[in-house]
């Protein structure tokens, strides 16, 4: 089942502005991640989106269903339909992403491999 392309063109327009935005396919579709970090993404099942472990029960209240990956719901993720999702609620899914996004700690550094030292 394909994503919505329509869908991913209107949060290309809502991310536009964002600075350090990229996508990366994934969960048959295509991620939003913001600083290196996923944020939001367009699925065959609609608009997946971090709300964080403190979220879900605010983000039900609003029309979301829970992220379920292999069987086993995912803490700290939502799926928005696209039944309903006007700009505005769009837009509302977005901020608070970003937000979750912005308060995550920063990630370790990663070694670089060393070359050998040649000899």
């Amino acid at each position: 089942m394909a994503y919505d392309e329509v869908l991913l063109g209107r949060l290309r327009d809502e991310l536009a502005d964002v600075l350090d935005v990229s996508e990366k396919r994934m969960f048959s579709g295509v991620s939003m991640l913001v600083a290196g970090r996923l944020a939001v993404a367009v699925t065959s099942q609609g608009l997946l989106v971090r709300v964080g472990p403190d979220g879900a029960t605010e983000a039900y209240a609003r029309g979301a269903e829970p992220f379920v990956m292999r069987g086993r719901p995912m803490t700290g993720w939502v799926l928005v339909t696209d039944e309903g999702l006007d700009d505005d609620a769009l837009h509302a899914w977005v901020t608070q992403a970003r937000a979750v996004v912005a308060e995550l700690p920063p990630e370790p550094e990663r070694r670089q491999r060393r070359a050998p030292a040649s000899g």
